[in-house]
């Protein structure tokens, strides 16, 4: 028997069909918005899949490709209803298997979840329904047009094969067409497509039979929901059913998912926030995979090797599926496997990827800031201060890096990596900045890695990080840099109330027993540390009111992690409204007028300020004073999010050096 890499169940070789997968790790399909304008495979494309099957997964099951020419889901993702596609889609597979990984086409129709708004597509499904993201109306499609969809497929899965794919898998998950046919929430229909399990899962099997004919060698996967999440969903006897139909059918492998993307309280299922558990999809899909005799595959919130190990041994699938993980660190199962020295880039499932996708922009990841591009190989993106380097060695440069945070320490990670002799000064007694305030509010500690990964490669380079120096002009000279990155983040704005000395909500989150249990709160702010400080605050049992004067709350936040906060807060009385002002707090009422409306909050105890940040410069009279080049970085420069902070700090750390890199000095 093969050994297992790593010693590792994940590690072992495993068959599905005729595919023999090196290891039980398979990337999961994810959009990218990679691809042109008109749907073809590019050269970024081309190289983000490279990177995962160099980095160790078994087989890559690429991004969801529409095989209608009106059935398109973003306005960068691939195409596939035409022969004009193959070309590029062979050297996508071709980039992949170099690295010792099969290629998996995934076929899709979103059916209902077509929208107008992106290429005028029409929403089409088995009965009259309205599509819950958009409010479009959904056509009902007909029998002559349920076939023309079938021979899509059909058509469709061919061009994956002449491309060279290794296997086609139909997505029959998270709400799109086939799921619409599945469940009785949806699928109203009398005729053969509707009414019992075997006829809503006809469009299904016809279509699986339709491709065994037409290419019977072809091994054919299919993704399932293994539950809806809603009361009125598809119970767990008819997805039983239909795997058990789909493996007398010849289906190769069962692929599964959960929970359905019509709606942002639906998709959180899909795309699940830091609430839900790890391992998530587990309990119903251990049922499944006891019904068939076929391989399954999960998905469901696996981030660690310690997860997938964990379901392996459970008995709970075969093979695991890797997605937000494998945006985060390509090469994740190298190092799971030990094959390389630096720790895992761990997911926070922050969800950004994913919110990305649905504004219609290209996706990136904030523990991973330069995800889709060159400089996320492993010799740029973790470099070492020896052996190989994707660059030339710059000329060693003194780095001075003012502000321990997660901006400043990810740009003294890269220079320090690339030979530079730096030194971190930070004013706080201790390390991280912001960090220990993001990971303080309620089911926010998985944000950890976003720091952690970075500490870890900072101390085993041996970086010095001296804490409590306040630096002025004479140190600065003293330590003789000659770069200096000030990364020393941002402060609260201030909010000025008559009547009112309001506390920041920093503050609260750092020490939340500053708020008394049961008090009557206003938070004047409704962003994400708005509406965090008010999930800290329901556990002591506060009546809270949220002011926002924006007319959304968070809508920087990723929409299922935003969703799922809401709906936390809404459960537990905390009342918001939007477009407010606040006029005056007098005798503990507090005053303030809600879309031109006047309202009160009476019995007030705390008012909480939690209107944005501001640079923190403080540092820069000393440091222009010493004469010193220097370049802002993350809050410093701009307050952002971990995204902008850490693109700003790796780039940077990458810079210094360079033969024309210049500093705002």
């Amino acid at each position: 028997m093969p050994v297992a890499q790593g010693g590792l169940r994940i590690g072992e070789p495993g068959w599905i069909g005729p595919l023999r997968l090196k290891n039980r790790l398979i990337m999961a399909p994810m959009g990218t918005n990679f691809g042109t304008g008109d749907g073809l495979s590019t050269e970024r494309d081309r190289h983000y899949y490279a990177l995962r099957a160099e980095g160790g997964v078994a087989a890559i099951v690429t991004e969801a490709m529409a095989v209608s020419e009106g059935g398109r889901a973003h306005n960068n993702s691939l195409w596939i209803y035409h022969d004009r596609f193959i070309p590029g889609l062979a050297r996508l597979v071709e980039a992949i298997r170099q690295h010792d990984c099969l290629a998996i086409g995934q076929l899709n129709h979103r059916g209902g979840l077509l929208r107008r708004m992106v290429l005028n597509m029409e929403p089409v499904g088995p009965s009259p329904w309205r599509n819950p993201n958009t409010g479009d109306e959904v056509r009902v499609l007909q029998a002559d047009e349920i076939r023309a969809i079938q021979l899509d497929f059909v058509a469709s899965a061919r061009r994956l094969w002449q491309a060279g794919y290794d296997a086609v898998e139909l997505h029959a998950a998270n709400g799109y067409l086939f799921q619409q046919f599945l469940t009785q929430r949806i699928n109203h229909r009398t005729d053969q497509y509707g009414g019992s399990i075997a006829n809503r899962a006809r469009l299904l099997l016809e279509t699986v039979h339709r491709i065994r004919d037409a290419l019977p060698d072809f091994p054919l996967w299919v993704r399932l929901s293994c539950t809806e999440y809603c009361d009125d969903g598809y119970p767990i006897e008819d997805v039983i059913a239909v795997a058990r139909m789909l493996e007398q059918a010849g289906v190769t492998a069962l692929d599964l998912s959960g929970g359905t993307n019509e709606s942002p309280a639906l998709s959180r299922f899909c795309i699940q926030p830091p609430s839900m558990p790890r391992r998530a999809l587990e309990p119903h899909a251990r049922p499944i995979r006891a019904a068939v005799s076929i391989p399954t595959i999960i998905a469901g919130r696996i981030l660690s090797p310690e997860d997938a190990e964990a379901v392996l041994e459970a008995g709970s699938a075969d093979f695991i599926s890797l997605g937000r993980a494998l945006t985060a660190d390509a090469y994740w199962p190298r190092k799971a496997f030990g094959k390389s020295p630096a720790p895992i880039r761990g997911c926070i499932s922050c969800n950004v990827c994913f919110e990305r996708l649905t504004l219609e922009r290209d996706v990136s990841c904030v523990v991973n800031p330069m995800l889709g591009t060159e400089f996320e190989e492993q010799a740029l993106a973790e470099p070492q201060p020896t052996g190989p380097t994707a660059w030339p060695r710059p000329a060693p440069r003194r780095v001075l890096v003012l502000g321990g945070g997660v901006g400043g320490i990810e740009a003294a990670r890269v220079a320090a990596a690339r030979g530079h002799q730096v030194e971190v000064w930070e004013k706080a007694a201790r390390p991280g900045g912001q960090i220990h305030l993001a990971v303080a509010a309620p089911d926010k500690a998985e944000v950890e890695p976003a720091w952690g990964y970075r500490w870890t490669l900072l101390q085993s380079l041996g970086v010095p990080v001296r804490c409590g120096v306040d630096a002025d002009a004479t140190m600065i000279r003293a330590f003789a840099p000659d770069h200096i990155v000030v990364a020393t983040g941002a402060r609260p704005r201030p909010l000025g109330i008559p009547g009112a000395t309001p506390l920041q909500a920093w503050d609260v989150i750092a020490d939340p027993a500053l708020i008394p249990e049961g008090a009557t709160v206003v938070v004047v702010g409704g962003g994400i540390v708005g509406l965090e400080v008010a999930d800290m605050l329901i556990l002591r049992g506060c009546r809270i009111t949220v002011l926002e004067a924006m007319p959304a709350l968070a809508p920087q936040m990723a929409r299922n992690n935003r969703t799922d906060l809401l709906l936390r807060l809404e459960q537990a009385g905390v009342r918001f409204h939007t477009k407010a002002r606040v006029e005056r707090l007098v005798g503990g009422r507090l005053e303030f007028t809600a879309d031109g409306a006047p309202h009160a909050v009476v019995g007030v105890d705390h008012v909480i300020a939690a209107i944005g940040a501001l640079p923190n410069r403080e540092v820069l009279p000393a440091v222009e004073a010493a004469g010193v080049p220097y370049t802002l970085v993350g809050d410093a420069n701009q307050p952002g999010d971990f995204l902008s902070v850490l693109r700003d700090g790796f780039m940077t750390g990458l810079a210094v050096g360079l033969p024309h890199a210049t500093g705002a000095g």
